[in-house]
């Protein structure tokens, strides 16, 4: 399984605020990345959720 997928199956199951908080920063990262290696630079940016 990919860790893109596990990170979207942790999503669907996790409870805990902080936890989907920090998925998704590392979601958004991961996303970041992939368009950088394409050469897609956008304007994203990961902030903390309060």
């Amino acid at each position: 399984m990919s860790i893109d997928r596990f990170i979207l199956r942790k999503l669907n199951s996790c409870q805990e605020e902080h936890t989907r908080a920090n998925l998704v920063r590392l979601f958004v990262i991961r996303i970041h990345k992939a368009e950088v290696a394409e050469g897609n630079e956008t304007g994203y940016s990961v902030s903390r959720v309060n």
